[in-house]
């Protein structure tokens, strides 16, 4: 075992050098921790004679052959250390070492690092590889802190990406919904109407992609080859390349189209064939590239001949699920799909069928309320189990859509991302420790009476209703009756925390979970308008810094709606995405 105090840390001359190497990072982290540790500043050079050392990437020693980028090995004995790994899998290995000595990465503002003068680094024989390649969520904190972001262990890239001294990010051309952004219906609709879906007879060229390709149609695949050709180029280092379907209904319907989805027995077996004639057309010039197509809405269910190719990734949506229950345990039936023949296809079903068929799937999961963004989701119990049959059936990358307000949210999201990124690289790991280390340091003593409310809503939730991914505040388990007893918990909470000003103040933004609830059901159901009340409730929004209430809406609008008796603010829209919902 070396004692920290005594230690030396050392990288090679290169990576000294190299301002943008991330085992330089990696060793920088190391220092900054350990210092803060033992209160003794350690030296950091490459200078490998020194004992009692701290020996990072290259100077490690160690063999890396085997390691993915993501991966890591860390050999501990005696008085030397070494720890080696991939571009990100170097500094991953940095944190799992801190991670053993206490140290905890619970929010970019909220960190755990005990004070050990007499710390030491115990023996270990370490070779950890995570479970799905591709992992992120788009909580705002990993864009707004790429250095959190890594410490989370993500490798997705939304908004400018991971610094490659950070090691660096899978970048994700377009990201998704690329059709329109290939062939926009306002270059195209006029002129090349059948370009586009044929519904109930009809071209549908409407603008904003409010429709699909006709993607048996010859001329859209070699101009989907053309312009994907034309966007690489533009834009290199992209690992992922999304061609995938608009966010719409309205799947091609034309001879050709219908005759592929029915032999298919899915209107995904018409798009992955269209995907895989781009993916092909492409490989040589890029041949690093992933082309990323969706298995969505109409697309879910698995196709009965086609397979993607090599070079193609099938990301399976989980858009209609119950979050209440998991995957493999919840009886709605209201949340399958219908395939071309009439029959209904579970999520559970097209999982397990992608799964036995697919070699690189990726899942896209929806882990808040984006109608009400405040609202309690009771996904607590299912986030383990969900993640556990992804694995199970051979997903390889994971995106957990979540509250993507710019300044972040209320409903425990704080948690809530602490643990998705624990599951997107263990999806065994021991989530109730995980969750216990976060609620006791995060909220202090009020987490007993918060972890008791947590509990509460999921029973409730779980007993009672099926619970979707934009439901307005109608269910069970948010009834005035059970408000009532949250109210009641989390008075005990903030009483529990009272002369504990972080504490206090964490205390006081969960609730507005809750308030959020009580008030609009006020509003809406008993059409009850208590000025002074909303007023306090967007003062105090505004004061835990928060923007967003809508997925879709700015706040301004959101507070309108309520005010004319309006779910949503969205309302006021042609379509969904009608307005810019940033803060002001």
């Amino acid at each position: 075992m070396l004692p920290i105090k005594n230690a030396h840390i050392v990288v090679s001359p290169e990576t000294l050098c190299d301002p943008d190497s991330s085992a330089l990072y990696a060793a920088k982290e190391l220092r900054y921790y350990l210092d803060r540790i033992t209160a003794v500043s350690l030296p950091l050079s490459s200078d490998s004679g020194e004992e009692n050392a701290i020996l990072v990437g290259s100077a490690s020693g160690l063999d890396v052959s085997g390691c993915t980028d993501d991966g890591f090995l860390i050999e501990s004995s005696g008085n030397t250390v070494k720890i080696a790994g991939g571009c990100r899998g170097v500094l991953y290995g940095a944190y799992e070492l801190l991670e053993r000595l206490g140290v905890r990465f619970f929010t970019p503002t909220c960190e755990k690092v005990p004070t050990d003068p007499d710390a030491v680094i115990p023996d270990l024989s370490l070779r950890m590889e995570p479970t799905f390649e591709y992992r992120t969520h788009n909580y705002a904190a990993i864009r707004q802190y790429p250095r959190f972001s890594a410490k989370m262990r993500f490798n997705g890239s939304l908004g400018a990406g991971i610094p490659r001294r950070l090691g660096g990010s899978m970048g994700y051309g377009l990201f998704v919904h690329s059709f329109e952004h290939l062939i926009p219906t306002a270059e195209f609709g006029e002129t090349h109407p059948e370009y586009f879906a044929l519904v109930d007879g009809k071209r549908v060229t409407t603008s904003g992609g409010r429709t699909q390709l006709c993607l048996t149609n010859p001329d859209v695949i070699r101009l989907l080859t053309d312009r994907t050709r034309d966007f690489l180029r533009a834009h290199p280092g992209n690992r992922l390349m999304s061609l995938s379907q608009n966010d719409w209904g309205g799947n091609c319907q034309c001879e050709n189209c219908r005759k592929i989805d029915e032999e298919e027995g899915s209107p995904s077996g018409t798009l992955l064939r269209a995907v895989n004639a781009v993916a092909e057309a492409l490989e040589e010039e890029f041949p690093d590239v992933i082309f990323d197509t969706l298995a969505y809405v109409y697309s879910r269910p698995a196709p009965h001949i086609t397979r993607n190719r090599h070079n193609v990734c099938v990301r399976l949506c989980s858009i209609e699920c119950c979050f209440c229950h998991p995957f493999d345990g919840c009886d709605d039936e209201r949340r399958s799909v219908t395939r071309p023949d009439g029959s209904k296809s579970s999520f559970i079903t097209d999982l397990r069928d992608w799964g036995k068929i697919c070699d690189r799937m990726y899942i896209w999961d929806y882990t808040t309320c984006f109608a009400h963004y405040p609202t309690p989701h009771p996904n607590w119990r299912v986030l383990q189990r969900n993640a556990q049959l992804m694995a199970e059936n051979n997903v390889k990358g994971v995106f957990e859509q979540a509250n993507g307000a710019s300044q972040g949210g209320v409903d425990f999201n704080e948690m809530r991302a602490y643990l998705i990124s624990k599951l997107l690289w263990d999806p065994y790991c021991d989530l109730d420790a995980h969750r216990r280390e976060f609620m006791e340091y995060y909220y202090g003593a009020a987490a007993p009476f918060l972890d008791e409310y947590l509990n509460l809503l999921c029973d409730t939730a779980e007993a009672n209703d099926h619970v979707g991914f934009n439901d307005n505040p109608l269910h069970r388990f948010l009834e005035e009756d059970m408000l009532a007893k949250y109210f009641a918990l989390f008075d005990q909470a903030a009483e529990a925390v009272r002369g504990d000003p972080a504490r206090s103040m964490r205390v006081d933004k969960a609730r507005l979970s809750i308030r959020w609830v009580a008030l609009k059901r006020k509003t809406m159901l008993r059409g009850e308008f208590d000025a002074e009340e909303i007023n306090a409730f967007f003062a105090d929004w505004k004061t835990h810094g928060l923007s967003r209430i809508d997925e879709w809406c700015n706040v301004e609008t959101t507070h309108r709606a309520l005010l004319e008796g309006k779910w949503r603010g969205v309302e006021y829209f042609d379509h969904w995405t009608g307005e810019e919902a940033e803060y002001l």
